[in-house]
């Protein structure tokens, strides 16, 4: 029988995708492994591989399609008793055909909570795993197993067919309660349109851009993050000097091994250390209960072309500055080429954003639920400032800390934002 592949979710807010790439066409034969296609998220452009092998006989949505509804079906290949009759590749159109022709989608995005119907296979192929080969399981449940290090052999999937979810993974690795088979079916929602939205002026000459699916999940999120959640706002004023001095005293040191710590860099284990001193700021509201972590992994703002991505610096408190400057260049990098994996820039536990090489002096910045905090630091500026009882010139900067008051209160906050500017200012302890 025909072997469908499906659009698949690759990443926890991902309901749509646009298709931007085949890599695959009618009659090519294909094995496991291989990638076949390159979908657009909310988050970033990312390839996805085949999961079974045979050849291909349909692409029934083309390249540049938008819109096309997760578990949707994208392409089918011939199985072992049927005979290849490639159809023709259809081609690449401005209106989405096959995403308003798909079915709704049978699974929500990890990050969603209501079960679901086990009807079309997200990912890769339809087809349950034959003896002797490798576990069916989705793209983005293979990298998350790679991560936690789970053998994928030891899991037992709850998708259709037993396919192997994030969830099952997640599961194995001791992170979440097992997954239960879906039994219902609940369409994925989505925000109401912003009808009362201001038109531009008719007389002002103006072009429409049209809005990306990582846009789009910006505004979304961003709106919901200051309608539901309760901010309250902490600024401190930090003296940089010994931070400093300490970076180019260590840059020093570095330079054979040819890493460079940035400011930004160091600012980073500073939150890191400060959430482990004050556990109670590293939490997360979570309706009934609090989410309270016992390991700081920051979230680091970096812009990228349409928006930005939050990569994760993980377990900031315990990692040595090479180690946090190594991971944050390489993350950068791959993040402005859309080559970032979910478990890359989802999960953290706190947020920085720094604007300071921008001559910022002082912002507030937007809580990304579900976490509790984010830190926005602005530039250093020589200011006037007392240092040991005397009026004096220092190198100050600004940080201001974003609070999520159902989960953190003001004198938590506080502690936490005086722990911050403490290890700044006295950053050997970092060093400890």
């Amino acid at each position: 029988m025909a072997i469908d592949i499906t659009m698949p979710a690759l990443s926890p807010t991902m309901e749509t995708g646009t298709l931007a790439k085949w890599h695959i066409k009618p009659g090519d034969k294909v094995k496991a492994g291989d990638v076949i296609a390159e979908i657009e998220t909310d988050k970033a452009t990312m390839e996805v591989e085949a999961v079974d092998e045979g050849v291909v006989t349909e692409i029934l949505v083309p390249e540049g399609t938008e819109d096309v509804k997760v578990n949707a079906v994208i392409a089918r290949l011939a199985g072992e008793d049927e005979d290849v009759k490639p159809a023709a590749a259809p081609k690449a159109a401005t209106d989405a055909p096959a995403a308003q022709a798909a079915p709704e989608p049978a699974a929500r995005p990890a990050a969603e909570t209501a079960p679901v119907a086990p009807a079309p296979v997200p990912a890769a192929v339809q087809a349950a795993p034959r003896s002797g080969e490798r576990q069916i399981a989705s793209p983005l449940a293979r990298r998350v197993a790679q991560l936690a290090g789970v053998d994928l052999a030891n899991v037992k999937g709850t998708g259709p067919h037993g396919r192997i979810v994030k969830a099952d993974v997640e599961a194995a690795a001791g992170k979440a309660p097992a997954p239960q088979p879906a039994v219902s079916i609940a369409p994925a929602s989505t925000p109401p349109a912003a009808a009362s939205a201001p038109l531009a002026p008719t007389d002002v000459p103006f072009e429409p851009v049209k809005l990306s699916n990582m846009r789009k999940t910006i505004a979304r999120r961003l709106t919901e993050s200051k309608q539901t959640v309760p901010h309250f706002y902490l600024t401190v004023d930090v003296r940089l000097d010994a931070l400093l001095k300490l970076r180019t005293e260590l840059n020093k040191a570095l330079e054979l091994q040819g890493i460079k710590l940035s400011v930004n860099d160091m600012l980073v284990k500073a939150e890191g250390l400060a959430l482990a001193q004050v556990p109670d700021a590293n939490v997360s509201f979570a309706g009934d209960h609090l989410r309270k972590f016992s390991r700081a992994d920051v979230s680091v703002a970096v812009a990228i072309p349409g928006g930005l991505i939050t990569p994760v610096i993980r377990d900031a408190a315990n990692k040595r500055l090479s180690q946090i400057a190594t991971e944050m260049k390489d993350l950068a990098a791959r993040a402005k080429e859309g080559k970032l994996q979910p478990p890359e820039y989802t999960g953290g536990t706190a947020s920085i954003s720094n604007l300071g090489m921008f001559g910022i002096k002082q912002f507030d910045a937007v809580i990304n639920p579900p976490e509790g905090l984010i830190l926005a630091v602005g530039t250093g500026e020589k200011r006037p400032y007392v240092v040991d009882d005397a009026l004096a010139i220092a190198t100050v900067m600004s940080a201001t800390g974003s609070f999520d008051h159902r989960a953190i209160d003001g004198a938590v906050g506080a502690e936490f934002m005086s722990a911050f500017k403490a290890l700044v200012e006295n950053p050997l302890g970092m060093l400890a």
